[in-house]
């Protein structure tokens, strides 16, 4: 079973993450790393915000995303910090977010049919007002999250609407609740699904 954990920046989701971790070693965590990617981008002197840039850029995540899932179902149970739903949504919406209308599908088409094939059984979405989510990014001192207010201004609204209300998409509102209750809720749905 494939489980993963959605949502704005600074909403919880590597908290909750070790959590899991530590209270339920029975699921195998799934961590987005995105080192290597950002390297080769790097490397290779590439613009997200150039259309041929963007497509040669978002292969590079697709394939990683794919190679990433085939790891996680040798497991009973994983979650994935940010899964293969994650870089679907992004790959079509982010240039929506900068204002163009690039030509995703099609010029994807192979890559995204790839990632289509790794999506999650069930997906837990945080969400929090924008307020909580800009409290919880002035605590956390140990990422920059530079990208974060065009997440919140232009990603978020996109985000909400592509996830919230599809069938196997839960949704845990996080405003009000502890980082220890957030694990502990992350880890109660876990199990919940495990069960099913």
């Amino acid at each position: 079973m494939i489980l993963s954990l959605q949502g704005c920046m600074a909403v919880g989701k590597t908290t909750a993450i070790r959590y899991l971790q530590e209270h339920a070693p029975y699921i195998n965590i799934s961590y987005e790393d995105n080192t290597d990617v950002i390297e080769e981008v790097k490397r290779r002197g590439l613009d997200k915000n150039k259309y041929p840039d963007y497509l040669e850029i978002q292969k590079l995540w697709l394939h990683k995303e794919v190679v990433r899932h085939q790891k996680a179902v040798e497991y009973p149970c994983s979650i994935m910090d940010y899964g293969a739903e994650e870089i679907e949504f992004y790959t079509i919406n982010y240039p929506k977010s900068i204002g163009e209308d690039w030509e995703i599908e099609n010029a994807l088409k192979k890559e995204l049919s790839e990632v289509r094939k790794c999506l999650p059984d069930r997906i837990l979405f945080l969400d929090a007002a924008d307020e909580v989510l800009r409290q919880h990014k002035q605590n956390d001192t140990t990422r920059s999250r530079n990208f974060f207010e065009h997440h919140l201004q232009y990603m978020m609204p996109l985000k909400r609407a592509w996830f919230i209300g599809r069938e196997n998409v839960d949704v845990l509102r996080v405003d009000n609740l502890s980082p220890e209750e957030v694990g502990q809720k992350v880890k109660q749905w876990c199990d919940e699904c495990m069960r099913s």
